[in-house]
């Protein structure tokens, strides 16, 4: 039987990512979808890796995120051992920090392993029908 640790279930979160810059909105009441279909990470367990694709919808309040940063920001999860739960809500934390949204929700589609896919979903705020 497989033990999971604190250790494990907390590995990626503190960790230090590139940082997500932002630039100034002039405009108001419109929202913004990204789509990453080339996340990956590691799984902190086994050291497997993992892949999905990160959906990030917002609506801009002051700011909105700069896409050259926040490429970089997802590729810094490439070698991080990091579980998919972990993965979708730290995300979430650190855009919110950053681009400080209206409301913002975070997707993680993951690719099978062992014949189960996951969806992690996160949110932040009210967020409109």
């Amino acid at each position: 039987m497989t033990t999971y640790t604190r250790k494990h279930a907390r590995s990626g979160l503190k960790e230090k990512l590139p940082q997500i810059e932002v630039i100034a909105n002039q405009f108001r009441g419109y929202r913004i979808s990204i789509v990453i279909p080339e996340y990956s990470s590691l799984c902190p367990r086994t050291g497997m890796p993992d892949a999905g694709t990160i959906t990030i919808d917002y609506e801009p309040d002051d700011f909105f995120v700069e896409l050259r940063s926040l490429k970089y920001y997802i590729l810094g999860y490439r070698n991080l051992g990091i579980f998919y739960e972990n993965a979708v809500n730290r995300i979430l934390k650190d855009f919110v920090k950053a681009v400080k949204p209206r409301w913002a929700r975070v997707r993680g589609e993951f690719r099978p392993r062992g014949g189960i896919n996951e969806v992690v979903e996160a949110k932040h705020g009210k967020i409109p029908a």
